[in-house]
């Protein structure tokens, strides 16, 4: 088994083979042994209010009673559209224990992807916070939701909370105007659920629980099918993971990702909530202070999120003063994380950056690296347990360690498929095998290494050339912030590499990043023009979005 599975010879101490995914029926029968474990201990916080375990516990079940009350039945979707706040936990395991489906929704999305969104996942019924309500008045005749609860950042913080919603509402100006009748709060929600209980309902471990949109960074986002036995699964190869660094009750975790993106939903909401640790919710992971400021009032003693991030905190004149004495690890996931990065990441802090791969499909862990650091910078570590990964060529078939192609993954985390897309679902996963579109090779000891996106690979005079590469090099240069590759159409090679570049040191010339390509770049990998930015386009969770700026060139 090993010689098929080189990977299990190199595993972390104590981590299994394979995991039992049959261990719980459903992600409530998970939650419910959770409340009961850890009662009293604090599952969440929030601008300084913390929330126990049999608080949330309490109110979840106030909150699906509610959604029963309101004429919801077992299966019916709702969709969450909040960023980080105390109210997003409650709603999601009150969603859940009411069997319904979750339609996660990202806060920032225009009306055009809100009614995409809506209309396509048939959501009955939607919590969203007010700074977005105005979107909602644009969208909600061409939707079949009936049921709109909305809420305030303060709404759930107390006393603080009415400072908060004046600052939010009248200082900062950050909720337009609108009109939404019929509508009630979510305390009011909370309230009127306690008159009602849950309505008993059958589930099982393949029915659907939550549909979780695709970033759409390859075209028109799709529904992810995502099962009982999915999350449930990936939860369990989560934990299995984790547990090698001691991490579990009364531990805390950093969450600076928002809880609707897939990464954060499992690792931080489900994964970490099932350990008895305390997630930071951080409301906006762009306001940098306030990400910095958790590690002044708490203990962090792990940290999620993506390469953008990191490489801003590390870039900010008071990250490198705060207490990371707790801090065990940080995990990357959501795109690459440049070794440059990683690298002054652990000079920093003194804690590994860890390197995870997934994708919503997968729930989405896959693969990560052993988290005390003694994996391989640029990798994307070993698969998870119950879990394999290959590399195969265009036509499907498997090739050997070394070589290069296209990462499929197979395990009990990959979805059930798109929803209502049964077409693309077939293109998606053949033979249960889930096409990843990355490209990458396995080495011999097993672990996987991702050279770059099959969409976003540059052919220069037949020669493939992957921006990954370019970009680790460029971003070693000490006067670049970030920076992305891209390729343009060329007469003479078909394409060439156009460079993209952000500044930290306002001298930096198109000459300096040139010369200092030619020092690790072959000739045909070199770029042929740079172009200086304030910023890149990004997606909400700070993924550089190549796609963007490849349209940008094609209307120019």
């Amino acid at each position: 088994m090993t010689e098929q599975r080189p990977w299990l010879a190199n595993y972390p101490k104590g981590v299994p083979a394979n995991i039992d995914d049959n261990a719980y029926p459903s992600l409530v029968a998970l939650l419910e042994e959770t409340f009961q474990k850890f009662p009293d201990m604090k599952a969440f916080t929030c601008m300084g209010k913390d929330m126990t375990y049999a608080q949330v516990d309490k109110y979840s079940r106030q909150f699906g009673a509610y959604l029963h009350s309101r004429g919801l039945e077992p299966g019916d979707k709702v969709a969450l559209m909040m960023p980080n706040l105390l109210q997003y936990p409650i709603a999601l395991f009150g969603c859940l224990r009411a069997g319904l489906v979750i339609v996660n929704t990202n806060p920032l999305y225009t009306p055009r992807e809100m009614r995409h969104q809506f209309t396509d996942s048939g959501a009955k019924a939607i919590v969203i916070c007010e700074n977005f309500a105005a979107n909602l008045q644009e969208v909600l005749p061409d939707t079949q939701i009936k049921t709109v609860i909305v809420t305030s950042i303060g709404e759930m913080l107390g006393f603080k909370g009415i400072l908060v919603n004046f600052a939010v509402r009248y200082v900062k100006r950050m909720v337009p105007n609108y009109n939404l009748p019929n509508t009630v709060s979510f305390s009011t929600a909370l309230e009127q659920g306690k008159q009602f209980t849950i309505k008993p309902f059958q589930q099982t471990a393949d029915d659907v629980v939550a549909l979780q949109y695709t970033g759409g960074t390859t075209g028109v986002a799709k529904g992810a099918m995502l099962t009982n036995r999915n999350l449930v699964a990936n939860m369990m190869q989560i934990r299995a993971w984790i547990g090698t660094a001691q991490i579990g009750a009364g531990d805390i975790g950093l969450s600076p990702l928002p809880l609707y993106h897939i990464f954060a939903f499992s690792v931080n909401c489900l994964a970490l909530f099932s350990l008895g640790a305390l997630t930071v919710l951080v409301v906006n992971a762009r306001d940098l202070p306030s990400v910095m400021k958790e590690f002044k009032h708490h203990k962090i003693t792990l940290m999620t999120g993506v390469n953008t991030l990191f490489n801003a905190l590390l870039n900010h004149p008071d990250f490198g003063s705060l207490d990371f004495s707790s801090l065990k690890f940080a995990f990357g996931g959501g795109m690459a994380v440049q070794k440059a990065v990683a690298e002054k990441w652990r000079k920093v802090t003194g804690a590994p950056l860890v390197e995870g791969f997934g994708m919503t499909e997968s729930s989405p862990v896959a693969s990560v690296n052993p988290l005390d650091g003694t994996g391989r910078l640029g990798c994307i570590g070993m698969p998870v347990s119950s879990t394999e990964l290959r590399i195969v060529d265009d036509a499907g078939n498997p090739l050997p360690q070394g070589e290069i192609g296209e990462i499929q993954i197979k395990g009990p985390q990959v979805m059930k498929g798109y929803y209502n897309r049964p077409d693309a679902t077939a293109q998606t996963i053949k033979d249960g095998w889930l096409c990843t579109g990355d490209i990458g090779l396995m080495h011999p000891d097993g672990y996987f290494q991702i050279v770059d996106r099959k969409k976003d690979m540059i052919l220069v005079s037949g020669f493939n050339v992957y921006p990954n590469e370019i970009e680790d090099i460029v971003v070693e240069h000490p006067k670049v912030l970030e920076c992305a590759a891209i390729g343009v159409p060329d007469e003479k090679s078909g394409e060439v590499v156009k460079l993209f570049v952000v500044k930290k040191d306002q001298s930096l010339t198109e000459k300096e990043v040139l010369e200092h390509c030619r020092t690790g770049l072959t000739g045909y990998k070199m770029p042929k023009s740079v172009e200086f930015r304030n910023e890149l386009p990004k997606t909400n969770v700070g993924k550089i979005l190549r796609r963007k700026l490849r349209e940008e060139q094609e209307a120019k």
